[in-house]
């Protein structure tokens, strides 16, 4: 278990006060200046030390991300913070954008310096209002206490600044997201070029997670080493979790990398509604990820590695849990039919093929379906999965996977009930 004095989120429920006294009395802001007279190089090769790999779902190494951004460039650099959080079942972001916006902010500040960058926009997603205002609130207190602008105390001018969007999925994706912050369309780029090489305004910059950015200071003021110590090799630090479904207390937590799922639930959410023998699924990072099934729980550790291993992934650790009463052939078919309705319809495979999938997930979910379909709706996802330019086409291909590789039996069972009471009907 974290001890609490290893916590990085330490107002992420808000009972303490989330403004710029609160912050620092949190520990923010503290020795900032410090770090960045330490330089450039030094920041990226502590983060790379300290083994943080991206929190938005990927997993890539941050520091190694950093590093491959230009050192000698006539252009301006940018570092762009996704605050779009539109994966169903996450919902970590915006609680640091409520309650403990200042370690975003500074983190932002050092990231940028790191690379060079003088500008950083923070790409927030539509629906988030309230968590807007409080970001907002935040980054004004910090021009106003001149840690960040023109001149400010720690000797980098640097701006921050927010930028709302409108709610599409598909602009989380990161060139998709540059796109819609550039005024156009939100569809995905073709890769290469990179963002490093060309990206806001055809200059060099990198797209991180919220979470990947708030945790910067706190490694850099405890040590790569102290972050490092954290979690399992490769899969180091804390991570913020966030559990909903059929659990007793849903809930975000702050916790190592690598805890035992059933400990997690059954430490902070009271654990599965109807007992651990109740439950039947989890999908272990947001609903683009498969599911993985009760008697896979058992000792199944909370990392990208362990979660690789048993065909699934981390994503952004939104665990959403399902007892004995879901349906999960109905589950899939409405998280199929969340990736039809937000494809951006630019690449073909993705825009005819999650409809297809969603409509024969549709008939399934009834059993109204022949047995060879499942082989063939299977096979559909393989056409759809990787032949995408962006990751939306393997997010919406995956879960149905997951459910066939999983649930073959329950989908040829609920076939064999529709038929055999049809044929009672009509005897």
């Amino acid at each position: 278990m974290l001890a609490d004095k290893d916590r990085i989120f330490r107002n992420i429920y808000g009972f303490h006060d989330s403004g710029l006294k609160g912050a620092i009395r949190r520990g923010a802001w503290d020795g900032t200046k410090l770090l960045i007279d330490k330089g450039h190089d030094w920041i990226i090769n502590e983060v790379k030390a300290s083994g943080l790999r991206g929190r938005g779902g990927a997993g890539f190494p941050t520091g190694l991300k950093w590093s491959f951004m230009p050192k000698a460039d006539a252009r301006p650099s940018y570092l762009v913070i996704n605050a779009d959080e539109s994966e169903p079942g996450s919902c970590k972001d915006r609680e640091i954008l409520r309650h403990d916006a200042h370690l975003l902010i500074e983190g932002a500040l050092i990231a940028s310096y790191a690379m060079r960058a003088h500008t950083s926009y923070i790409y927030v997603r539509g629906e988030y209002i309230r968590e807007r205002e409080a970001l907002q609130r935040a980054i004004d207190e910090a021009y106003a206490a001149k840690l960040i602008g023109k001149g400010n105390v720690h000797g980098w001018d640097f701006d921050c600044f927010v930028h709302h969007g409108a709610g599409a999925y598909i602009c989380g994706e990161e060139t998709a997201l540059l796109e819609s912050l550039e005024g156009k369309k939100g569809q995905p780029r073709l890769k290469p070029p990179f963002p490093a090489n060309v990206g806001l305004y055809g200059a060099p910059t990198t797209i991180n997670n919220v979470e990947s950015i708030a945790v910067v200071p706190d490694i850099l003021r405890r040590g790569a080493t102290w972050f490092a110590s954290l979690g399992k090799p490769n899969n180091t630090g804390t991570k913020l979790f966030q559990i909903s479904g059929h659990v007793e207390k849903p809930c975000v937590v702050e916790e190592e990398m690598g805890i035992p799922l059933r400990e997690l639930l059954e430490r902070h959410c009271g654990g599965v509604r109807g007992g651990w023998d109740n439950l039947l699924a989890v999908i272990p990072g947001g609903s683009s990820v498969p599911l993985v099934p009760a008697h896979m729980c058992d000792d199944l550790g909370m990392d990208f590695d362990s979660l690789s291993k048993v065909k699934s992934g981390l994503g952004t650790a939104a665990i959403i849990v399902m007892d004995k009463s879901a349906d999960p052939i109905k589950a899939i078919a409405r998280i199929s039919y969340f990736y039809k309705h937000e494809s951006c319809g630019q690449c073909t495979p993705c825009r005819e093929g999650t409809g297809w999938m969603w409509r024969v997930l549709e008939r399934m979910a009834e059993g109204r379906a022949e047995k060879r379909e499942i082989d063939l709706l299977f096979e559909v996802s393989k056409q759809v999965e990787g032949h995408t330019i962006c990751a939306l086409g393997d997010a919406a291909a995956w879960p149905v996977q997951g459910l066939i590789r999983h649930f073959r039996p329950l989908i040829e069972e609920r076939i064999d009930q529709y038929a055999r009471s049809h044929q009672q009907a009509a005897e």
